[in-house]
C-alpha cells in the first residue's frame, strides 16, 4: 500500500512577479528548487498566505540566485507581488517507508533567502 506524504516545501516564499500572458506555471529560482529536490515541471500545490487561495500548477526553474517566485498564466490572478506563498509537492510512499520519511523543507526570509531548513 502507498500513502501520499509531503515531499518538499518552500515556506514563506515572497511573490516577486506575475505574467498573465505566460502559458502557466510558477517560476521558482533553480537553487531553491534544488535545495528541496523539486523537479522542473513537477506538480505543486500553492497556498497564498495573504488570501487563503490554494492552487495547483507546476514548477519551472528560474534564474539561479535570483529569488524568483513568479506567478504565470492564470495563477497570476491568484496573488500579487509581495504575497507570501507556501509551495508544496507530494510523493507516493510505500507504507513500510513512512516511519523514516522526512520531507525537505526550507523557510525563506527577506529577498527569498533561506533562513531555515529542516
Amino acid at each position: 500500500m502507498f500513502v501520499t506524504l509531503l515531499k518538499s516545501k518552500i515556506h514563506r516564499a515572497t511573490v516577486t512577479g506575475a505574467s498573465l500572458d505566460y502559458e502557466g506555471s510558477l517560476t521558482i529560482a533553480i537553487d531553491l528548487m534544488e535545495k528541496i529536490g523539486l523537479l522542473a515541471y513537477e506538480r505543486i500545490l500553492c497556498s497564498n498566505m495573504a488570501t487563503g487561495e490554494r492552487f495547483e500548477t507546476y514548477a519551472i526553474p528560474g534564474e539561479r540566485g535570483s529569488g524568483a517566485i513568479i506567478l504565470n498564466g492564470a495563477t497570476a490572478r491568484l496573488g500579487r507581488v509581495g504575497d507570501l506563498l507556501i509551495i508544496m509537492s507530494f510523493a507516493e510512499i510505500e507504507l513500510e517507508q513512512v516511519k523514516d520519511w522526512k520531507p525537505r523543507v526550507i523557510v525563506l526570509g527577506k529577498n527569498n533567502k533561506i533562513i531555515k531548513q529542516h
